[in-house]
Formats: structure tokens, sequence, C-alpha cells
């Protein structure tokens, strides 16, 4: 038996020089493993007076729809989600995995049972104690109505021999299993208020009376304006959280966020992806400007297609498309360096990272000789034909920006574009999730492994009207073959030659026109401590984060 109070993930994956790569993520793959009781252990920092108390003021352009992250993906949902209710574990800022709700856990010679033992002081905020009973409903109720359903496919039972044991059982070893438990993807919910037969995604307790174990209670929500949190009094880790409440003040307007921040009207900024904002609040003496907080994240920034639907229903067109836009432009000079280019589903940075693939340097002519093979013959005013572009708003650089960007250049080569505004994210979400888009920009995440955040837009079995499934509708039974065996090989080794395959695939099928990796950035005061700089940042529980 192998056991740690945590298991560092990302070595495993990387491979470690001394121990042999991949032979070492088989071995703990496959050993059983203890997860000794050392909640937050590496984040934490000794409790004393003077680091109790105050009010976090976060400065925000999200307005969520509801609270619920069990069926709703999005910063908007997960960040608050986050503080309101716990997970089976959680993650610092060096990948290593540690207990939270989950006290230890084993996973059985053949990695296809892992058994967790909960802690037994954990409480809803109502008072009702979290069982193991919870623990089975969250994970069949976010298996069902997440969008992220790749996650934890291979969950084929829950099992609850006590109270306090919940025995997951794995159709084939899961090598991010316990990753993908560290994040708000998997909260835990209450089984007696969500268990009623309604509809988990539009329940009345998702948004109101929102109840969670988290060391934060949803006290008001004012759509648009702010979100407040206040202390749980019964949380089980003893000592937290260090503040009295959380403050989501939710600004629209980029110039208003970063002003807010200058007057000290705020404390954390994080998701910051304006360039003239990072560039302006580097010179605040009063704050701290990093990057550091997505390592996990992975934000990749993309024109996604409607596949089965009007002209981009052809790969041609798509390819067409592919060939007027200069990635470089945007990342160097719209972007003015901050962000790099992506070439494809996987970031740069993960260990299944690939750039042989085809790359579509800007090419005008074969653009063109590429619509004229699809029948888009060009008319006399110049246009072969037009199409729609959405983007997610909240994100100008990244998104509406580029979305102009790309107006100008298609109409190079034929394509007259009308760039589709939505007023917040909820339009932009419907929209999508019901296919009513022929082309759209987005930012998903990879969510640390490709098991997790990257299977769920290529899958045929995850086409969904569900924002950030498959909405492209994008369906190749190769690729599905593919990524079902890389979610189970423990192998690093021949993982990563498969995650090869399937990318050089995709970028020749082209569901999606991968653009830039986007760096984010987050702005704190120097008065706060312990601010949330791990894998997921503000995506992770912030029961640590005190001011000085």
């Amino acid at each position: 038996m192998v056991s740690s109070a945590s298991i560092d993930f990302f070595s495993l994956v990387m491979g470690d020089q001394k121990t042999g790569g991949s032979m070492m993520f088989a071995k703990f793959g496959l050993l059983a493993v203890t997860a000794a009781l050392a909640v937050g252990s590496a984040a934490a920092v000794a409790q004393d007076k003077t680091k109790r108390g105050g009010s976090l003021v976060i400065i925000s352009s999200q307005v969520p729809r509801h609270f619920n992250p069990a069926v709703q993906s999005g910063i908007a949902t997960m960040a608050p989600g986050a503080q309101i209710f716990v997970t089976l574990t959680r993650a610092d800022a060096n990948w290593k995995i540690h207990p939270y709700l989950a006290t230890s856990w084993k996973t059985s010679g053949d990695g296809k049972t892992v058994t967790f033992k909960l802690h037994a002081d954990a409480k809803f905020h109502d008072g009702k104690p979290v069982t193991s009973a919870d623990v089975k409903f969250s994970i069949e109720t976010q298996k069902k109505f997440h969008p992220f359903k790749t996650s934890l496919a291979p969950v084929t039972a829950v099992e609850t021999p006590d109270a306090l044991t919940a025995v997951v059982r794995l159709s084939h070893p899961h090598p991010a299993l316990t990753l993908a438990m560290s994040t708000s993807i998997l909260p835990i919910i209450p089984k007696h208020i969500y268990g009623d037969g309604k509809d988990p995604k539009t329940h009345p307790r998702n948004i109101k009376d929102v109840v969670g174990s988290g060391a934060y209670m949803l006290k008001e929500y004012k759509r648009g304006q702010y979100i407040l949190l206040v202390r749980n009094p019964n949380y089980f880790i003893k000592g937290r959280p260090y503040l009295d409440q959380i403050i989501y003040k939710i600004i629209r307007d980029s110039s208003s966020r970063v002003i807010a921040m200058e007057r000290g009207e705020g404390q954390l900024y994080p998701f910051m992806s304006e360039i003239a904002a990072i560039a302006r609040l580097k010179k605040n003496e009063n704050q701290i400007v990093t990057d550091k907080g997505y390592a996990g994240i992975g934000p990749n920034t993309w024109l996604a297609f409607n596949t089965k639907q009007g002209p981009t229903a052809d790969v041609r067109v798509r390819q067409a498309i592919a060939y007027a836009i200069d990635r470089k432009f945007i990342t160097q000079d719209m972007h003015q360096g901050v962000s790099t280019a992506s070439t494809g589903p996987i970031v740069p940075g993960s260990p299944f990272y690939t750039d042989d693939v085809r790359q579509y340097g800007v090419d005008l002519k074969k653009a063109e000789a590429l619509l004229e093979e699809a029948g888009y013959k060009k008319k006399a005013d110049g246009t072969r034909l037009e199409l729609t572009i959405d983007y997610l708003p909240a994100v100008p650089d990244v998104q509406q920006r580029i979305a102009e960007y790309a107006r100008a250049q298609l109409k190079k080569i034929g394509i007259k574009i009308t760039v589709r505004n939505s007023p917040d994210f909820p339009t932009w979400a419907r929209r999508i999730a019901s296919w009513n888009f022929q082309m759209t920009m987005d930012l998903p995440f990879n969510w640390g492994d490709p098991v997790i955040g990257v299977h769920r837009t290529y899958l045929c079995s995850n086409v969904r009207k569900v924002i950030w499934s498959n909405t492209q509708q994008y369906c190749n039974p190769r690729v599905d073959e593919i990524l079902n065996a890389a979610g189970k090989e423990l192998d690093t080794a021949k993982r990563r030659a498969l995650y090869v395959k399937f990318q050089k695939i995709v970028a020749e099928d082209l569901p999606v026109y991968w653009i830039s990796v986007l760096p984010y950035h987050t702005a704190y005061s120097k008065k706060l401590g312990g601010a949330p700089l791990g894998i997921w940042g503000i995506v992770s529980p912030m029961d640590d984060v005190y001011f000085k």
C-alpha cells in the first residue's frame, strides 16, 4: 500500500525523472492509495486573532444564472459555488490533491474501485449531516445533467455501506478521478433538497435559499449587482473560514472594474483579460498583479462552428475561414504578446499537447479556392455567402474584438459577417445551447486533464443542448474511439500517443478553430493573505483567505 497526505497528480502525469514517468503513474493508479487526514494542509495559514474578520470584495463581470455547479458550468456559477458547496477533494498550487469532505480514500488493485471516507462533522447549512447518500446523489446528478459528462464517465455505481463511506465503482481506471473531484464541477449537494423530483437544472433552490455545506452561505443575490456570502459558523474545518463575508461586486463595464480596484472598492479582481487593465493595475503600488491561479484552467480561445446546419456544415468552408484568420496578428498585435497561439484542443503546457498538426497559416488564395470548391461563387459585389458570429459577452479583448477582426478578414474572401451581440451571458448561453448559431467565439477551459475538460467538446455522445458540451454537434467515430481509449489509459506515454492522434484528426475536421491561449491575470490587495492562487484560483474554496 502507498500512503500519502497528498498525491502529486501533475508530477505523475508529466512523469518523474527519478522514478520513471509512466511506470510511476501506473503504480499509483493500480496500488491502493490512502490519503491521510490533512484537510487543506498545504494551503493553510496558521490561525490567529489578527486573521479573522473582514469583508472581501471581489470585482467581477460574471452574472450567474444560478448557484448549482452540479448542473451548470462556467465561472459565474462555479466560483461562488465553490464557497457554498464542498467537494470530496481539493487541489493546491503544486497539483497535489488533498482531503476535503473526504478524509481519506483507497483505490483497489485493479483501479476500478475507490473508497472514500467522509468527514464526520460535515453538516449542511440547514444543520442536516452530509452523508454518503448525498455523495451518491451528487455524482448521479452531475453525470446526468452536467455538460462535463466525461469527467465522471467511468463511474458505474456508488455504494453507501454506511453514512460515512462512499464506494465508487468504475468501468475502468480513471487517470484523473481525484483531480476531477477537486473542482466545483462535482459539488456535494443535499439529497434532502434536490431529491424531491424537481428538475435539478431549474430547481428553485438553485438560486433562492441555497443550501450547501461550504465555508460560506448565500445571504443575498441581486442579479447584475452583487452576490453576498456570509461565514458558515458550523463549517466542519474548525477555525475557518477567516473572513466574515465575501461580496462579488458585479460591474459590467471593464473600465469601471479597474477604477473600482484603484479606489480600493475591491480587494480581488480575478480573470482579468483586458490588456490595458492588466498594464494599468500593474502600476498600482497597493496591489499585486499575477498570472498565477490558472494553471489548471487552460483557457482556449476559439471560433466554434455549427457543423450540422448551414454553410459551416461543410469542412471546406470551415477550413477557408481558418486560412483567413491570422493567429499571429491576434496574439502579437491585438493582445500585445500577452496571449499565445493555440493550435488545437489541448493547450500548450499540457503533457499531452502537440503542435504537429495542420496549422492554417494565413492564405487568402487558398481560402477562396476552398470556397469555390464548396460551390460558393463570387457575386457581382464580391460576396460569396453571409454568416453570423456570436461572442461570449464581458470578455471584449478575446471575444468581441476578435469577432470584429474576423468580420474584416472574412470580407477579403467574400464572406459577409454579421457580429451578433448578446446583452449578457444567459442570452448567449441560450443561443449556443439551442444550436441557434453559425459561428461563435468562445473560451472553454481544459480543466487540468483532457478527460475532464477536452473530451466533452468532441464526443458524439456529448452532443447536447447544454452549454459547453458538444454544441458544435461534431461527431467522428474514430475520435470517439481514441478518446475513450485515452480516458482509461494509465501509461502516460501511451496516453500521449493517443491524444496526438486525436489532435491531428480534429485539426483536419476543424469543428472549432483554435486561436489563442489566454493567460488570465488576478489583481489583489497587498493586505490580502492567502490569495487564491492554486491551480483552480477562485474556483476553489477560499476558507483560508484572510486580511493581514
